[in-house]
């Protein structure tokens, strides 16, 4: 029997598709910010400056920030890991 499956990706997909945490539309740069401060009801400046912050550490910053851009699906469900590889 021969398994189908339409993409090997699509179970991983998913599941940062079921975040709660989404890249919210109308963000400075790619959302993340907005969608942080949504998520927990914080003030969206406040999160820009602790991310601004956090680039002075030397690869965790602007790191963890390509990162989440790159797995943190936006609020339609699109993910810019997906689209880069070709799923």
């Amino acid at each position: 029997m021969e398994s189908r499956q339409k993409n090997p990706m699509e179970k991983f997909y998913n599941a940062l598709r079921s975040s709660p945490i989404k890249r919210a539309r109308g963000g400075w740069i790619a959302g993340i910010c907005a969608g942080i401060a949504q998520k927990f009801g914080w003030d969206v400046s406040l999160v820009r400056i602790a991310v601004l912050l956090s680039f002075l550490l030397p690869f965790i910053g602007i790191g963890t920030y390509l990162v989440a851009w790159l797995l943190l699906p936006t609020t339609d469900g699109k993910i810019v890991l997906e689209r880069l590889i070709g799923s």
